[in-house]
């Protein structure tokens, strides 16, 4: 009995929560429109465009004489992978790279435009620079291409490091952020969300009584007569 009392009070709930959407329908829609123009306006307008660029190198732990790769070798080198990541974001080689390409900018400024990761835990490394000009993220991974394998191979004193590939915009030279289409869909989500609230509230503070089932159903008392709607203009016409 309790069960489907529970059942029947959910019922009623999803019934008002439904009428609630549908009469404010309107609204919802209206705010959801204004939160994604507002947000593709500022992605478009007032947030700074970055663009990527990226090269990728291989690291190799083979001996000169050996012409066989095995699991131990490509484990070393992937573990390698990992140590010259480290060392390419250091001071050592992106120092280098400020100095040569006269860049205005300090070394940990730079570090936090580099991003270096190994490729699927691979012995392939891809080294990507982050920059609101397209050309000079470019030319920032080619210096570091160019510096990186000679330091490298000193300081760690094993294997190789070479280029597969050179340095390249990356996102066919488009913006990689910010993203105007996801922006947009969350603006106009969130709007939705904020306006729902907005209903929901008003819902919940508004202690009238709008149809004769609430009065019954709230003060379990029986409805004795209804008042009927009267038109003003009609009213007087007939007077």
């Amino acid at each position: 009995m309790e069960e489907n009392e529970n059942v029947q009070e959910k019922e009623i709930d999803l019934r008002i929560l439904w009428n609630l959407l549908r009469r404010n329908l309107t609204a919802l829609i209206a705010a959801a429109l204004i939160f994604a123009v507002g947000a593709f306006i500022i992605s478009k307008v007032f947030m700074t465009k970055q663009y990527e660029a990226n090269a990728t190198l291989i690291v190799n732990n083979l001996s000169d004489d050996k012409n066989t790769i095995n699991t131990s070798e490509l484990q070393a080198a992937r573990n390698l992978a990992d140590v010259y990541s480290i060392i390419i974001k250091s001071d050592t080689i992106l120092q280098d790279v400020i100095d040569n390409l006269k860049l205005s900018i300090t070394y940990d400024q730079l570090r936090d435009m580099v991003s270096v990761s190994s490729v699927n835990a691979t012995q392939v490394i891809n080294i990507t620079v982050t920059n609101t000009d397209p050309k000079k993220a470019k030319a920032i991974v080619s210096e570091i291409v160019k510096i990186a394998p000679p330091i490298i191979k000193d300081r760690v004193e094993a294997g190789s490091v070479e280029i597969i590939s050179e340095a390249k915009i990356s996102n066919n030279g488009n913006p990689v952020s910010p993203k105007t289409a996801r922006n947009t869909a969350i603006g106009g989500l969130v709007g939705l969300i904020l306006m729902f609230a907005v209903v929901l509230i008003k819902e919940l503070l508004n202690n009238t009584f709008k149809t004769e089932e609430d009065i019954t159903e709230k003060l379990n008392m029986p409805l004795l007569g209804v008042i009927p709607a009267v038109d003003v203009k009609e009213f007087n016409k007939n007077v």
